[in-house]
Parts: structure tokens; C-alpha cells; sequence
């Protein structure tokens, strides 16, 4: 996984409404880029919508705010559009930024291992220069967590 002070890999995907986002499209600005693993489960709805309803606080701080995680267009699209998410969410299926960031791996829940997307969130700087990681997300009070670094 990519640490506090790495520089952020050049990346590509398309969001929720097939625009291509990249991270030259960032130069300049500071980021959250938070990865979740499946778009309408209760934690990642959770964290979603916490950022949604605290995006005037964050930009206050600069930041933009992107989500990531494997999952198609189709449902990143329905995700956005059923709990009014205002910000790119990436559909990464072939998995090249979430592994380019270092957050798939084994994970175990109730009592089965598999691989899978670990919750992160990076908070990235002007530069593209990774300001602070944050592996141990709360879902419901993800962008107090943010706003308290």
C-alpha cells in the first residue's frame, strides 16, 4: 500500500458518467480519494454519503473528493443517482488503480477469507504528494476523520 509522503501514481478510470478522470486532471489541487469495496452495501453507502453531506466542509479545506472501487459504470451510475452523489466515483473493474495504490488483498469477513478492496482513503496534496493515509475509515463519521487531520 502507498504511505504518507509517496508521490501518487499517474491513474486513469471512468466515473459514474463514463467521463475519463485522471490524476493530471488534479495537478494543483488537493484530494480525497477514498476506496470502497462495492457501491450500495450499507458501510460504503455509509461513507458516501457522509462525504456527500460534509463536500462545502472539505472544499473549504480544497479538497475534491473521487471514490473508487471495482465496480461497473452501470452500478457506480445507480450508486450516484439513488443517493445524489455530486463527485466522480471511478469504476475500476480491471482493478489497475486500486492495485496501483496497493489496496486489494486478502481480507476476512464473517469468518471467510477473499480478496478484496481495502477501505482506505489518501488524502493527496497539490503535488500529488500523498499528505496522510487513513486505513481504519469509520463510515458514518468519514469526513470528521478528514477534516480533523
Amino acid at each position: 500500500m502507498l504511505q504518507k509522503g509517496q508521490k501518487v501514481p499517474d491513474f486513469q478510470g471512468s466515473d459514474q458518467d463514463g467521463n475519463t478522470i485522471k490524476s493530471s486532471d488534479y495537478k494543483g489541487k488537493k484530494y480525497v480519494l477514498f476506496f470502497y469495496p462495492k457501491a450500495s452495501t450499507p458501510g460504503c453507502t455509509a461513507e458516501a454519503c457522509d462525504l456527500r453531506d460534509n463536500e462545502e466542509a472539505l472544499k473549504a479545506k480544497g479538497y475534491e473528493i473521487i471514490g473508487v472501487s471495482a465496480d461497473s459504470v452501470k452500478r457506480q451510475k445507480n450508486f450516484a443517482t439513488k443517493y445524489d452523489l455530486n463527485y466522480p466515483l471511478i469504476a475500476d473493474e480491471n482493478r489497475e488503480v486500486i492495485e496501483a495504490f496497493g489496496v486489494w488483498g486478502p481480507k476476512k469477513f464473517m469468518g471467510r477469507e477473499f480478496d478484496g478492496i481495502h477501505r482506505t482513503t489518501f488524502l493527496i496534496d497539490e503535488k500529488g504528494i500523498i499528505e496522510e493515509v487513513i486505513e481504519k475509515v469509520k463510515t458514518k463519521e468519514h469526513a470528521k476523520q478528514i477534516l480533523e487531520i
